[in-house]
């Protein structure tokens, strides 16, 4: 696997690749972004990954000085993988100057993760926008575990013209079925174990809407009322129509709850998706 810090070195690198997928995290790798790395090297030649705590999608009050940094650990999950070219450049690299260019999503960016992370996306379609311009990729790969950000990801490559296809991984679980992801590293032992408890109730609202329930509102106090009663404070459940993430209707088919929650320190989110 070669490493390229430069963005001119990149581009020479993939000029005369004839298909490329990319996957881009920010680190803090577990096999949730190794299934992605499997997918890709199904849709192309050459799989690129890149690594890049970025700055923009962070609020002054989140984490990003503690988020997790293991770049040596992460190279070793890429190669032993069959990454064939890590991106992993310093934030001078793509911020040479303060981003004043900034791009501006859809309306339904500023619901549900949107909601109580105001710029959010904002900051991560910037990135994902200027990633896509450096590296150039024929294919994406995003986890479904961020199902927002994979919507999102679609109609920026669809409003965009942009000539790639965003492919959607599926979200990638624990034995006990906790979603993976890197902030379950900040989870106490007593907290890795009630944080199941996001999974059960999302699980729950499936089966009832699966089972003919669709009194939606109910299912979503059900929920939060579980969860709260338990120590986590609540930022949202939510059953949306799965292609627009518009609020569900009655008569929906395909659908997905989602919901976002922080027991203790740590947020954690998940989603299913619902066929009825």
């Amino acid at each position: 696997m070669e490493i390229i810090t430069g963005i001119s070195s990149l581009r020479s690198r993939l000029r005369h690749e004839s298909s490329i997928a990319f996957v881009p995290t920010m680190g803090g790798l577990h096999e949730g972004h190794l299934s992605l790395i499997r997918i890709a090297q199904q849709e192309a030649d050459c799989v690129v990954a890149s690594i890049f705590v970025n700055r923009l999608q962070f609020a002054p009050a989140e984490d990003f000085d503690q988020y997790p940094r293991t770049l040596a650990d992460d190279c070793e999950l890429l190669k032993a993988q069959g990454t064939h070219v890590l991106f992993a450049p310093g934030e001078k690299s793509l911020y040479p100057v303060r981003q004043e260019f900034m791009l501006e999503p859809p309306p339904i960016a500023n619901t549900l993760e949107g909601e109580f992370r105001p710029g959010f996306f904002r900051g991560v379609a910037t990135i994902v926008l200027k990633l896509f311009n450096i590296v150039q990729p024929h294919v994406a790969v995003f986890g479904k575990k961020d199902y927002q950000q994979l919507h999102i990801m679609r109609e920026l490559v669809r409003q965009f013209n942009v000539p790639l296809e965003i492919i959607g991984g599926e979200t990638v679980r624990a034995s006990d079925n906790l979603a993976l992801s890197s902030r379950n590293r900040y989870l106490s032992n007593e907290e890795r174990v009630e944080a199941l408890r996001l999974y059960r109730v999302l699980s729950q609202i499936k089966w009832e809407i699966e089972n003919g329930n669709r009194n939606f509102r109910g299912l979503r106090q059900n929920a939060k009322e579980d969860l709260d009663a338990h120590g986590w404070k609540t930022d949202y459940i939510a059953v949306r129509q799965r292609d627009t993430l518009n609020p569900a209707r009655e008569d929906d088919g395909d659908m997905v709850v989602l919901g976002a929650a922080r027991l203790g320190k740590t947020r954690l989110i998940d989603n299913l998706e619902i066929s009825v």
